[in-house]
Formats: C-alpha cells, structure tokens, sequence
C-alpha cells in the first residue's frame, strides 16, 4: 500500500424554537440558556437561524423536484456533497480536478491551526503492517459573515456575531482502511471547554466554568478549539479538520448535482409564525441539490420530533445517499464541471495547515475511496437529557469513544483477532508527584440486596494516605452502587493521575475511565471490594466491543432509510 502524506435516556422531549430555528450548521433564537424540560420545549440549542431566507426555492419545484421518467434512477453523472461532509468526500472530486491549475486552487483554500487547546493527546500506535488510523472532525459553521451567508441563514439579530459549530462529526477511517466510522455530537450537548488560545490575535480563552455548548467551542479562537474540546472529552487524537459554511455547502451541492432523499409523507418546514427551513418535498425520494440541499441539513421542524437528534439522522442519510452516488458516478469527463467543482470545493473549504495543500486533499480523498459504503457506520453520541439540552450518557458515550480509540469498527465486522491480548495501555500524560494529586473516595459498596458497607470510603482514603497520596479524602455520602471498583477522572491531563491511583491500589487499568461527571480524580469503592485493604481484582473478562444500541446506528449501504415527517408539517 501506498503511504499517504496525510496522516493517516432520558425521553425525548419535543423541542418548540425560538425565532430563528434550523440553522443546521445553524443557530436558534440568539441565546443558549436552558430552558427546562416539557412538552413542547424552546429548545434554543445554539442560535438557529431561521430559515425564513430559505424559503424561496424550497418548494419541490426547483432544483429538488422529483425526476420525471422511469422509476430507476437517472443516468447523470453526479459527484457528491454534505453540509459537514461536503468535506471530506467531496474532495474525491476536487482532487481529480486539482492538477488543472494546481497553484490557484491552492491559494482558494484557507487554512488555520489544528488545536488550539493544551493538552495534547497521543498518536495512535501502528499495527502490525506499520498502519494508523485517521481522524478528521467535521464542522459545519453558521457564520452570518458575508451577504450570501446571511441571505442563507436568516436570523438578522445574529449577523456578524460570533459563529457556532452547529455541526461537529467526528470521521474515522481505520488503519487498514477497510471500514469507516462517524460520529455525531448534538451540537447542544453541555461540556466542558478547555482553555483555548487565538492563533491570530493570541488572545487567551480559558476553560469554561461549568459546562457549556459544545457549539460555542468555535468562537474561542477557532476550529482548533472545536478540535481540542473534542479530544478533551473522548481521547481520541485529532488527525485533520474540515470547516464549510452556508454558502460553501450551497455552492458544492450545485457543482457536484443532486442527491436522494427520501421522507415518509409530503413535507413542509413552515410555520405560521416563519419558522422552519422552507424544505418542501412530496413523499418518497427526491434528487435534492443548491439551496434545497442546505434546507434538507438544516431541517428541524418537520422531522420527528423536531430535535436536533432528528436532524443528525437526516444528515447521516444524505451523507451515506452521496457517498453511495459518488462510488456510482465517480468518473467526470466535462472539463468545465471539472474546473467548476475543483474551483467550488477549494474555495467552500476551510481546513488545518497538514491537508492546506490539492495534492494532501487527493490524498486523503484516494484514502477515503477504499472504504465500501457497507463498512460505513453513521452513529450520534449517546446522549441522555439534561432539560432541553444533552450530556454524554455515562458508560455508552465512553464506550463508543473507546472504540474508535482502539480501532475496533463499529459495524462488528472486524476480522477476529488472532494475536494475544495486549496489557492495559499506560498512559501517554505523565503523573503528578502523589502527594500533588487530589483524590476523591466514593463509597460505591451498596448492592441490589446489600447496604452500603460504613466507611468504607475513610478506610480507603486512609490507604492512599499511606501510599503517599497526602491529598485523598473521602466523601461522606453514599455513591451511586458500582459492582466493580472504578477510578475516573474528567479530562486528559488527568489520566495519568487516575492511573497511578489505580496502579498503588492494584487496581487494573482497565478499571480506569474518563467520565464528565466527576471534576477531578474520583475513586469508588465498589461491590467488589467491600472488606479488607487488598483489593483483588476479578478475572479478566473479555471486552464488550459492540455498538451501544444507543448510538443510532445507519449503515452506509441501507438504501430504504426514509425520515419520519411531524403530520403538523405535511402538505
């Protein structure tokens, strides 16, 4: 193989918007407040702009409408487009044009700093042929910075504000480029963002206070931020990022053609009041490209329940629908379609400094082919609510992170491993001196049958104490019953901390997880572990490496995915 240059539950509550919705790269209303659960919810996940822009166009009669004709699907070539994925499968058609005039497509493309963050996480290890895998974060941005981008995106109270990342996936391909993996965040999921600094002015962003919207990550410097919040919360190394705006999905989905989708009834993203993104579409499957194409990412109301869950699902069918016609339709002759798309691409994109170049962008879009659309795997970030907004649901979010971590393909279609199992990886971060660590003792030892064991937390805490962790102390109250002891910590920088901990109890690696709801290095006591100070650890059993249920999966190849429309928005 060629080596490349480039590196490689809570119930669902319906959401009401306010003002300016579906900005999908996008914003609703102008702020980010909670709002408490309920009925029908203002959901205001980020700043939706409201789609009254989008309205003109939008009505099934323009570039969307229904091919005519035998039932089969038109003879065109197309090559293929999506609002955050735009990004990176689009390039498979940049590239070939790329060479025509290579210089001025180079200086179409902008560029900006990878991470923007501190901490910084380490490369994967090569298999066994020397391989790695590559991650590349998507973002889709809802900038009202230019006249086209406002035109598109509405909502005039947000023009020339600070841009949110409204659209974050995260693509992995794996190390032997046999299958694909992507990820999607809620953009209204509340996380911690790190300290971030501005390449540019070098102004200094610290760290959140609290959790915030992972969508505010981009106007603290950067798509660099975005990437560094990211690796803080799931520990995966960051390769490559792709940003595109309104204007640039718009202007790639007109160059590359149309696209299919389908809906379950006749659908209308209108309200009486403006809202909605002006999507119009009869039941069954339409060619979508241009201006309808961005209506159909952007749209919230009238998919399901009109939650931005819904709207991630509709944008991992149009990504899964192009990438299919891309592999169908991959040869182009037209040199002036050519010249369109490559002019197109480089000018909608805005990438990291490793992929600035037509000749890294072919290498990545000769990367990115090798996969089948069957080895695809769509997925949303478990989540779970927290009023009208999402956090990482414990134990599925972490589990699906440590997947892509270890390269494991989410499909379950690995080939079995016949090498020995490898020890529990130590971390890359170095630990603190033990009397510096703070550490937190829970006592977890409370069964479906069994109280909790009192003071179970002091005993431990006092062991620690003894090992040199001048600093333990433990918690009065009784955690939530754990069957195996666990020590977790909240960010990166403190895995090697949490890892020490483990290391002087003898607790196993394994037993080691990042999680966001604890804010340093947290130690519960478990079932396991309810007498004596020796703790002796089970049997290893062998890891789970299945996709939670809960991550929403969508297979490339699945042909028959149709979104449910919301009968208060059929026509």
């Amino acid at each position: 193989m060629v080596r490349s240059d480039v590196r490689g539950d809570g119930g669902q509550p319906r959401v009401e918007e306010s003002a300016s919705d579906e900005a999908g790269p996008g914003r609703e209303g102008g702020s980010n407040d909670d709002e408490g659960a309920g009925a029908r919810i203002p959901e205001q996940h980020g700043r939706d702009g409201d789609e009254k822009g989008d309205k003109k166009g939008g009505d099934g009669d323009g570039d969307g409408h229904k091919r005519a004709g035998a039932p089969g699907r038109p003879r065109r070539r197309r090559v293929l487009r999506w609002s955050a994925m735009v990004l990176a499968v689009v390039i498979l058609g940049t590239a070939a044009a790329g060479y025509l005039y290579y210089e001025h497509l180079n200086s179409n493309i902008k560029k900006e700093k990878l991470n923007l963050g501190d901490t910084k996480i380490a490369e994967p290890t090569p298999n066994a042929f020397g391989q790695t895998p590559l991650n590349i974060l998507l973002i889709g941005s809802d900038a009202r910075d230019t006249k086209e981008n406002q035109e598109l995106g509405g909502a005039k109270e947000t023009f020339g504000s600070t841009p949110l990342a409204d659209v974050q996936m995260l693509l992995h391909l794996s190390a032997d480029r046999s299958n694909m993996s992507v990820i999607s965040m809620p953009r209204d999921t509340l996380l911690e963002i790190p300290k971030c600094t501005d390449p540019d002015t070098g102004e200094v962003y610290e760290a959140s206070h609290g959790r915030v919207m992972t969508n505010e990550s981009l106007g603290r410097g950067g798509p660099g931020c975005t990437v560094a919040t990211w690796q803080e919360l799931t520990g995966i190394h960051i390769d490559h990022f792709m940003m595109v705006d309104f204007a640039g999905v718009v202007s790639m989905a007109d160059a590359i053609g149309g696209v299919p989708v389908c809906v379950t009834d006749n659908i209308y993203s209108h309200t009486s009041t403006g809202k909605g993104s002006g999507l119009k579409l009869e039941k069954g499957t339409t060619y979508i490209q241009g201006k309808q194409a961005l209506q159909w990412l952007r749209t919230r109301y009238g998919f399901e329940d009109g939650s931005d869950i819904a709207r991630a699902k509709a944008q991992h069918m149009y990504m899964n629908a192009m990438v299919r016609e891309l592999r169908e339709n991959a040869t182009i002759t037209n040199p002036n379609k050519l010249r369109m798309l490559a002019e197109e691409a480089t000018q909608a994109l805005t990438v990291d400094e490793g992929l600035g170049t037509v000749t890294r962008l072919y290498d990545l879009s000769t990367e990115l082919r090798k996969v089948e659309p069957a080895r695809i795997t769509m997925t949303t970030m478990p989540y779970t609510y927290v009023g009208a907004r999402v956090v990482p649901k414990e134990g599925d979010a972490e589990k699906l992170f440590r997947l892509v971590r270890e390269d494991i393909a989410l499909d379950g279609k690995d080939k079995k491993k016949t090498s020995a199992p490898t020890a529990d990886e130590t971390s890359h971060d170095p630990a603190a001196e033990k009397g510096e660590i703070g550490v937190l003792v829970q006592n977890g030892t409370m069964t479906s049958t069994l109280g909790p064991v009192s003071g179970r937390a002091s005993t431990i805490s006092g062991l620690l104490v003894e090992e040199g962790f001048a600093k333990a102390s433990s918690d009065a109250t009784t955690a939530t019953a754990e069957d195996k002891t666990v020590v977790r910590y909240p960010s990166a920088e403190l895995e090697g901390d949490a890892q020490a901990v483990a290391e002087a109890l003898g607790i196993p690696l394994s037993q080691v997880e990042r999680s966001t709801n604890v804010s340093g290095v947290t130690l519960v006591v478990g079932a396991d572990w309810r007498e004596g100070t020796e703790y002796k650890a089970a049997a290893a059993e062998k890891a789970d490496d299945t996709t939670p249920e809960s991550a929403d999966v969508l297979n490339g190849a699945n042909k028959k995915a149709c979104m449910e429309v919301d009968p208060d928005f059929t026509w």
